[in-house]
């Protein structure tokens, strides 16, 4: 008599069990393969990191921001430091693929998470405003206009919990970009048109306890232009 094979011999239940296992095995393989190179790649782009104005140590910057030292919240005043040192929309890009490859995440999606919806808009004008290539000008002077009254907006509109506020840091990181008087008019002329009020009226409204004065000094300090 034929003996039969061992596989023929396995119950329905058995064969079920055997599969599952040998999935698992499969996909535990390649759960731990790919962690493996995502580490790998992690180790590589933190080695960058070292150097001042890299896109590396940039993107840790950025991670280190959000995590504020365990503390809630981001730390706003790093992360506008942080995006304001870098140089172009290109070195920008280059940022986003470093955060990828140190964090395994989405450096955008992850700011948006962790700013109220003011902040993201400013954080996001300042990229706004730089030229697409480093050493390069921007081709119109309306975008560095539109992109510092967009943020003077955003730092009037700042809450605090569901107490409205200012947010007078984000102010005086603007003031201090704009390189001269004639300039800071240029941007009182586009807040105007995107708002329909006098963003020196609005300095005055928002400013409180002395910061109306050091706003006005940061702005009557700087050449005419």
């Amino acid at each position: 008599m034929e003996k039969r094979s061992t596989t023929s011999s396995l119950s329905v239940r058995e064969k079920v069990i055997y599969s599952l296992i040998g999935i698992g095995i499969v996909g535990g393989g390649l759960f731990y393969g790919r962690k493996f190179v995502l580490k790998g790649i992690s180790n590589r782009e933190e080695n960058k990191s070292f150097e001042d104005g890299t896109p590396a140590t940039i993107a840790k910057q950025i991670k280190m921001a959000f995590e504020n030292d365990g503390w809630p919240g981001t730390d706003v005043v790093k992360l506008r430091s942080s995006l304001t040192e870098i140089p172009s929309k290109e070195v920008f890009l280059k940022v986003q693929e470093s955060y990828k490859k140190l964090y395994n995440g989405n450096m955008i999606a992850e700011m948006s998470d962790e700013l109220q919806s003011t902040e993201y808009n400013e954080m996001m004008q300042i990229i706004a405003a730089k030229p697409v290539k480093a050493g390069a000008k921007v081709s119109d002077p309306n975008i560095k206009y539109t992109a510092w009254a967009k943020r003077l907006k955003a730092a009037f509109d700042k809450v605090y919990g569901f107490l409205p506020g200012t947010d007078a840091e984000a102010i005086k990181a603007v003031l201090a970009e704009i390189p001269t008087q004639k300039a800071f008019i240029n941007t009182g002329i586009i807040y105007k048109k995107l708002y329909g009020s006098n963003v020196m009226n609005e300095l005055k409204s928002e400013g409180e306890f002395g910061q109306y004065s050091e706003w006005m000094k940061i702005i009557t300090s700087k050449p005419k232009g």
